[in-house]
Parts: structure tokens; C-alpha cells; sequence
């Protein structure tokens, strides 16, 4: 008799993933029963979601194509609910969209969700946006548009409102086990002395004493629990939990703070080599239950540093990783008008190997965080750290002369000089300070603009905040909610513009201009081969401390792109003879060693 699909791909996996199982756990017992788990979420597989694992597995680059483009969005800011959603996917796709982002939406406690990231049920949707079913009508809407659909997946934690925590809390020494319980602080002041804090300003401390005395941690913060990943019921449980998600049809689970899943008395708890363990075991889980899902990590750290997430070639683990760092230096080196670290940023990504697949982004639904490469900038031009993350904060605040940003602080902590930004990505490039000034609102757009362009020049997937392709301004109005005003990334976290996006065809407006330059934008990365995710990358010298230049090469086709950081006009030099084609604007250079470019603005040239 013929194996079934399951056994084959399991028989593919299965050495590996028992000698990974039993090096964790060392219980042959939970291991047999962890399989039959997963027997039983294939067979619970719909046959449309086999037809799309079978075409997929055949086709291994199918999420590498250059037209593939994400957009984030909050459910209920966006359309009121998920059937909302499901009715606006035609505008969806008028974006340019085939990869869908939903933020946290299963059922978590109202003003104990930290933004929907304190999850209560793995398999409920939070009742305000629907049911269960109508996410599932929702994923197979967007898969018959051609659209794969992202959901977070919170890992390391559940809300203190879990079922698990509940019965926990009520001494059930099982589900107790299932969390760090301690009878005292003496290990957790021990846990302390080496574990960071996450919030030190809004939720100081890792640990949270409960009413009976006892003490649990609580990394993030007081109603988020942590769970115990050394306990194979936790492991077997969650792993069952993100398959229940993929067999609604999600085609992407993003791993939320997948770092900081395996705590380990004495060390940081970060990073740890568990960590790893486990990653790669949920990669073969996919591959032998799902194959056609893919997962991403939420691992906000420099490239370098992250690239251990994606495994090795023979040993994979994610799929996809964002790139956290190049968002935060492209942001400097707005503030600054200066390319040098933002060359050096790119110098190491492009020299990360080609099978690494980032996310790049300008703004999502989390603050930034000002995590650069101080110890270089310290060397190079003698920078303060403190006194610089304070100008990048008062220069995206407005508070600095003459900047046109409007952006609001993120868990401010004046004892450390410290604090993060929030903003839209329109407020924080001029728009919203340019109000009736038809010159500063152009230049503010035409920054925008150029943005986007940067981050559609990187290699990988380019992902939108929903909003920013009509730019959608900064939304104070969160501080007249009692239960957003203490976070200001509601800034961000506003109603979708649907006035704005009806100017959206009109281009003697902003948001005309905004809309249909991003989808030519779009429109030309999708059709020109050298932005292939595989293609040749490396930094060129533009001959400008403000300009930075890419040159990407797909076989004998060459293009140079060309970003200038400075407000004012610059000229550019790059080392090129021969006729290029500026793609955007279908200007004519004959040799690139004069390229005069606009304040804050961009050239895509495609050598003839």
C-alpha cells in the first residue's frame, strides 16, 4: 500500500525531528503523541489547501517574485470588521496587493491587550471584528484573488485571561507548570540580574507578584504570562495552535518575539540555542503538514544578528525575517542627510547570502527604535549616543528648527536619554506640517515618494502601512481614549482615510500624486528583471556624503538607483559611460557622472 502524502513528508523529516524532539524533551512518549498531533492537522487540511501545498512545494520561489507586495493593516481600522475586509479587497488589489498583513485579531481582554498581543483564545477572533468562520471566508476571498494572508501568532506569552493561566492561577499545578511559577522572588531577582527589561518606563521589571503571593513572569508586561517552552505539553499545544491558524487558510504566521521563547536561568533569555531548536522543528512542522505556509520572524536585531533565524541551507528555519534595522537607519539618514551609515547598513545585507529573504518597510504598527550602529558612528564622526537619539527624537517631533516632521515619543525614559518614535510615515516625511503651503506640501510628497522608492529598490518584500499609499496623516485624536492615550502608537494606529483614498485618482491632490507614483513605482519593479530577489546587489560611491546609489544587476541587465537624503538639490557621481534611462520620469543620461537630483529625491536608471 502507497504511504499517504503525510508519511512521506514526515518520512523526510522524521530522524531529524525526533533527534531535535528528544534532545529538548528526552521523552520518546510525547513524541509519538506530538506526531499523531500533527497526523491529525493534516487530515483536518482542506482539499483546497492541499491543491495549494502540492503547487507550491512543486514552485519553492513562489514568495520570491519581484510583483509580490504586503500591506499591514488593523482590521478594524481599516473596515470595521472582517466581512468589512472581504468587501474592500478590490481596493486591496487596486493597491498593487498580494500579500496581506492582518494585525493580532484573535480574542484577547479589552485594555489588557497590549494592541491585541495578549491573546485569551488561540482559536476565537476578538468578537468586535467577527467569528473564526468569517476569517476563514476571508482567506479563501483573498486566495482566489491571488492575495496570501498573514496573521501574527504570539508565541512567548498568553493574557493572563488564557484558560491555561486561569486554571493556573487557581494552583492546578499542570497549567501552572506550563508557565514560570515561583513560591518567592529569590529566583526571580536572580532571573533579573542578567534578563533586560523590555519597557523599563510602562512595565518595569520581568516578574509580577499575584494575589495569592506567588510570582510568575511577565516579560512584557503584568497580563502577558510567559510560557514555559522546557515543558512539551506547551510545545505540543502551541505548535497545534499556529496549524489550527494554517488550516483556516493563513498562508504566512509571523512569529511574534520568537527570541525570547526559552528562558534559562543566568543568561539574558534571548536568543538562547533552544530558540533554534524549536524554529527549526516548526519549519519541518510545515513542511510535512502544510507545506505551501510560510513563517516569518519578528526578530528586531541588526541583519547580521538575525541572519542565524534563517538557518542553514540544509537546515532552514524561517522563511522570511524583517529588516528591522535598515527602517531605523533609513529614518536617520532623513534626519541626518547623511548616506554614510545607511552605505554601510546596506554594504552588510548585500553581503548576506541571496536564499536570505527580508521584509523591508518604512513604518508599521511599532514604534522605532533607534537601535543603530553607535559604536561606528562614534568612531567615524564622534556621535553621542544619547545626544544623537535626542536629535533624531526632537528632529521627528518638530522640536528641531526647522524640521518639518511630526511625530510623538514612545516609552520615554529621561534617566537614559532614551526614548522611541511613532508617526505615519506622511507626518513624519513634512505632510502634515506643510498644511495650505502648496511648495512644502509638494516637497513633503515628493519625500514620501522617494521613501517608498528606497524601499522598493531593496531586495525582498516590500511591505506597505496601511494608509501610506494616500498618506494618511498622524491621528492625535487617540488621546482623547482612555484606553489608547497612554500609548502613543495609536498615533499610527488610526481609521483608515477613506476621504483621502477617494483622491486617490485625482492628481492635482497629494494623495493623487502619492497613489499613482507608488503604483508605477510598483508597476515598473514588477516588470524589470534587476530587481529579482536574487539578483547581484552592491553600494556604489554616488560621490555625495547625501546621496546613496544601488546597483542591481540581473544577467546583462544593469540599474543604478539613486537616493539623495539631503533638502536640497545635489549632484551625483557614479563611475558609468553609456546611455541610462531614468524609468520613472524617462529622462535620457548619457554616462552617470553628472546626475543632478531633486531635494530629497530619487533616479531609477536602467542602463540602454
Amino acid at each position: 500500500m502507497r504511504p499517504s502524502v503525510f508519511d512521506q513528508r514526515l518520512a523526510r523529516h522524521i530522524d531529524e525531528l525526533k533527534w531535535l524532539y528528544c534532545e529538548l524533551y528526552r521523552d520518546e512518549e510525547a513524541f509519538a503523541d506530538f506526531v499523531e498531533m500533527l497526523r491529525r492537522c493534516w487530515e483536518e487540511r482542506k482539499k483546497p489547501l492541499r491543491d495549494q501545498d502540492k503547487k507550491r512545494a512543486a514552485d519553492l520561489d513562489w514568495y520570491r517574485r519581484r510583483d509580490l507586495l504586503g500591506m499591514m493593516l488593523y482590521v478594524n481600522a481599516f473596515a470595521g470588521n472582517l466581512q468589512g475586509v472581504t468587501k474592500k479587497l478590490d481596493y486591496i488589489r487596486e493597491c498593487g496587493v498580494n500579500y496581506l498583513h492582518l494585525m493580532p485579531l484573535l480574542e484577547s481582554p479589552k485594555g489588557r491587550s497590549d494592541g491585541g498581543y495578549a491573546v485569551s483564545d488561540f482559536r476565537r477572533v476578538q468578537p468586535s471584528l467577527g467569528t473564526m468562520e468569517d476569517l476563514e471566508a476571508l482567506a479563501d476571498a483573498c486566495r482566489r484573488r491571488g492575495i496570501s494572508l498573514c496573521l501574527d501568532f504570539v508565541m512567548n506569552h498568553t493574557s493572563e485571561d488564557h484558560a491555561w493561566a486561569k486554571r493556573a492561577r487557581a494552583g492546578e499545578s499542570e497549567y501552572r507548570d506550563r508557565y514560570f511559577f515561583y513560591d518567592s522572588w529569590d529566583l526571580p531577582r536572580e532571573f533579573e540580574k542578567t534578563i533586560p527589561q523590555v519597557f523599563p518606563t510602562t512595565a518595569p521589571g520581568s516578574f509580577t507578584e499575584l494575589e495569592d503571593g506567588s510570582v510568575v513572569m511577565t516579560n512584557f508586561y503584568p497580563y502577558q504570562w510567559d510560557l514555559n517552552y522546557a515543558n512539551p505539553k506547551v510545545f505540543r499545544d502551541m505548535t497545534e495552535n499556529l496549524l489550527y491558524l494554517a488550516n483556516r487558510g493563513i498562508d504566512v504566521i509571523r512569529l511574534d518575539a520568537i527570541p525570547y521563547i526559552w528562558k534559562e536561568l543566568g543568561t539574558d533569555c534571548r536568543n538562547l540555542p533552544q530558540v533554534h531548536t524549536l524554529s527549526r522543528m516548526l519549519r519541518m512542522v510545515c513542511g510535512i503538514v502544510c507545506p505551501g505556509v510560510l513563517l516569518l520572524g519578528e526578530v528586531v536585531m541588526e541583519p547580521a544578528k538575525v541572519a542565524p533565524y534563517f538557518g542553514t541551507p540544509d537546515k532552514p528555519e524561517c522563511h522570511m525575517l524583517y529588516n528591522v534595522t535598515t527602517m531605523a537607519t533609513t529614518w536617520h539618514t532623513l534626519a541626518t542627510g547623511d548616506a554614510s551609515l545607511l552605505r554601510r547598513q546596506m554594504e552588510t545585507v548585500c553581503a548576506l547570502p541571496k536564499d536570505f529573504l527580508f521584509l523591508n518597510y518604512l513604518r508599521c504598527h511599532d514604534d522605532i527604535g533607534w537601535g543603530l550602529d553607535y559604536p561606528w558612528l562614534a568612531q567615524t564622526s564622534g556621535t553621542d549616543e544619547v545626544a544623537h537619539k535626542k536629535y533624531l527624537n526632537d528632529w521627528f517631533t518638530g522640536k528641531w528648527p526647522g524640521s518639518p516632521s511630526r511625530g510623538e515619543l514612545y516609552n520615554d525614559d529621561p534617566r537614559l536619554g532614551d526614548a522611541r518614535l511613532c508617526g505615519t510615515t506622511a507626518s513624519l516625511c513634512g505632510v502634515e506640517a506643510a498644511e495650505d503651503d502648496p511648495s512644502r506640501l509638494e516637497r513633503a510628497a515628493a519625500c514620501d515618494l522617494t521613501l517608498h522608492a528606497w524601499m522598493l529598490s531593496q531586495s525582498g518584500i516590500p511591505v506597505i502601512y496601511s494608509g501610506d499609499e494616500v498618506g494618511r496623516l498622524n491621528d492625535w485624536s487617540y488621546h482623547d481614549d482612555p484606553d489608547k492615550r497612554e500609548d502613543s502608537r495609536y498615533i499610527h494606529r488610526g481609521d483608515f482615510q477613506w476621504d483621502l483614498a477617494e483622491r486617490r485618482t485625482d492628481p492635482d491632490t497629494y494623495q493623487g500624486k502619492l497613489f499613482q507614483g507608488l503604483r508605477r513605482l510598483e508597476e515598473l519593479r514588477a516588470a524589470e528583471p534587476c530587481f529579482d530577489a536574487r539578483a547581484d546587489v552592491r553600494v556604489e560611491d554616488a560621490g555625495s556624503p547625501h546621496v546613496l546609489a544601488l546597483c542591481r544587476r540581473a544577467g546583462e541587465r544593469e540599474m543604478i538607483c539613486l537616493f539623495n537624503f539631503a533638502g536640497e538639490f545635489v549632484h551625483a557621481r557614479v563611475d558609468r559611460d553609456g546611455g541610462y534611462s531614468e524609468l520613472m520620469y524617462g529622462t535620457h543620461y548619457d554616462g552617470l557622472r553628472d546626475v543632478e537630483l531633486w531635494p530629497n529625491g530619487f533616479a531609477w536608471l536602467l542602463r540602454e
